[in-house]
Parts: structure tokens; C-alpha cells; sequence
């Protein structure tokens, strides 16, 4: 009887593990689901997408060099706020973008606000990311 008390302790206890695995890599798998991508191209001087209307949520940020000529990156900040110590570091490019490649960001949670995006290798405009 012990035996039988002991085996059916074990059966309840892998089944227990087995259920809390599954759904810790459905969770998983849904937060890896809820990262968007927004790509942007960059050519000489300039982002080819003058204006972003996101929703709150976390996102990389695809950057491409389209024959730039040259190594770009990728800045964002809050609006008014584009001095060094206000940038979203995890938006920055992981590695500049070589002539004619893609490059992307870390993941970047935004919040509802106003944002610019720019490239001082470039050196392009700041252009206006609006998250509602």
C-alpha cells in the first residue's frame, strides 16, 4: 500500500512539473509574440519614413542603409529632450549599419508619448515617432 501511496505521489508531483513547464514556454512564446518590428530605410541625409504612429507596446527597430555610402545608426529620444543623456539607449543599433545592410535595436518599450528619431552619423533630420 505504501508503494502504491508512494508511486501516485510521484505520478501527482511529474504531473504538476510537467503542467507549470508547459505553461511557463506558452508564456513565453506569447511575449515574444507581443515585440513588433518597425523597419525604417535610411538614405543619404534622410529617413525615407518622415513620421511613425505607433501604439504602446515593445518594439526593435529595423534599421536599413540604402547605399548611405557609409556606417549609420539609430537614435531615439523623447521630443525635446535629443541631448545624449536622454536617448533610449536600448534603441540604439546593437552595431552601426555597414553601406547597403540592416541593422536593429534591443527590444524598446514605449510608452504613450511624443519621440524623435535621427541619425547623427548620417546626419539626417529628427523626425517624429507619436505613440498613442
Amino acid at each position: 500500500m505504501k508503494k502504491i501511496i508512494a508511486i501516485l505521489v510521484l505520478f501527482v508531483g511529474f504531473s504538476i512539473t510537467a503542467q507549470a513547464q508547459h505553461n511557463m514556454m506558452k508564456k513565453e512564446t506569447m511575449m515574444k509574440n507581443d515585440v513588433k518590428t518597425v523597419s525604417l530605410e535610411q538614405t543619404k541625409g534622410e529617413f525615407t519614413q518622415k513620421s511613425l504612429t505607433l501604439s504602446e507596446g515593445t518594439y526593435i527597430f529595423e534599421i536599413a542603409n540604402s547605399n548611405v555610402g557609409h556606417d549609420v545608426g539609430f537614435v531615439l529620444a523623447p521630443k525635446g529632450k535629443t541631448d545624449a543623456a536622454h536617448h533610449i539607449k536600448s534603441a540604439y543599433v546593437t552595431e552601426v549599419v555597414k553601406n547597403n545592410t540592416t541593422g536593429h535595436s534591443n527590444k524598446v518599450k514605449l510608452a504613450k508619448g511624443e519621440y524623435v528619431y535621427f541619425c547623427p552619423l548620417n546626419p539626417t533630420p529628427q523626425y517624429t515617432l507619436t505613440v498613442k
